[in-house]
């Protein structure tokens, strides 16, 4: 495992995308940023673009229109990729299952590797995820294909 591995694995860049959420988990997720949890001294920091990021933090239901966004997102980020899939709405669809514009949980959209459960899910098990997500991006980093060298001409 090479150091850039290493530090990815150790230091998880996390973009967060609210899919129509009540507002409980988004505030539970920047209270993660704040000196009381202070998750940059576990060296998670938070991004503002996908394509820095490593692990997507989603909150909410996932609408119909939001599927869009959400998964071009998730496209946009760098292989490998993890996503955290917080609170009952993102995992489920929430109160707000069977509603006509809403698609469900996150996972009808795009693959989902860490369930934070609750509603709304505390910051505690919000950190917990992150970092069982920076596992995970581990493990994939593992497993992906090493690109071929290029021959010497």
């Amino acid at each position: 495992m090479g150091i850039i591995s290493k530090s990815r694995a150790k230091s998880p860049w996390v973009i967060h995308y609210d899919a129509t959420s009540c507002n409980g988990c988004d505030i539970e997720v920047v209270a993660c940023l704040t000196p009381l949890y202070d998750v940059e001294r576990f060296g998670i920091i938070n991004v503002g673009n996908p394509k820095h990021a490593d692990v997507l933090v989603v909150t909410g239901s996932v609408n119909k229109k939001g599927e869009r966004v959400l998964r071009n997102i998730y496209e946009q980020m760098p292989e490998p990729k993890a996503v955290v899939a917080v609170g009952v709405c993102a995992s489920t669809g929430g109160i707000f299952a069977g509603c006509y514009n809403i698609a469900g949980g996150v996972d009808k959209i795009i693959p989902v590797d860490v369930w934070v459960p609750g509603c709304c899910a505390k910051p505690e098990a919000i950190i917990d995820g992150i970092y069982q997500a920076a596992g995970i991006l581990a493990k994939k980093k593992l497993n992906q294909p090493k690109k071929p060298k290029n021959p010497k001409r």
